[in-house]
């Protein structure tokens, strides 16, 4: 992926998983990318439809929309939010890799977890909030939005 290459050239020896934590690296770097942030966009875009359609067809477009969220979207979200939970229960530091500092697995998921956290219902769990509220915490976090102003999800 582009970050692991940026932090490669450009990190210093920073954000390197430990041995027994690369796997886990590897895996949420591509997950978030591949698997949780296409399904919450798919989740987004069925949610503005219905906003977007013309007065005319849209309560057609709400019922269908509503029932691809129910019975496809919404369940995926569920069964990912409880792997994503499973996982960080697992994890020492609260980090994706396991190790004492964040990785870019945890770079690229701390959007996306903020995501689940931000669209409500439940699906979020306590150790997925603790690792936003980790990630918030850091030094660079508090930098990076004094530099770039005010950020949705902070």
């Amino acid at each position: 992926s582009l970050l692991e290459y940026l932090l490669a050239k450009y990190g210093k020896g920073k954000f390197v998983p430990t041995e027994e934590g690369w796997v886990d690296n590897l895996y949420y770097n591509h997950y978030s990318e591949g698997t949780l942030q296409p399904l919450l966009v798919m989740g987004y875009i069925f949610t503005l439809i219905p906003q977007r359609s013309p007065l005319i067809i849209r309560p057609i477009a709400h019922a269908i929309c509503k029932n691809v969220l129910n019975m496809l979207v919404e369940p995926q979200v569920k069964t990912n939010a409880e792997m994503i939970e499973q996982h960080l229960a697992k994890s020492p530091s609260g980090w994706f890799a396991g190790g004492p500092e964040p990785t870019s697995a945890d770079f690229l998921m701390s959007f996306a977890c903020e995501t689940l956290i931000a669209r409500g219902g439940g699906a979020a769990g306590p150790k997925t909030k603790a690792f936003v509220e980790l990630a918030h915490g850091r030094d660079a976090f508090k930098r990076a939005l004094e530099k770039g102003g005010e950020y949705a999800y902070a």
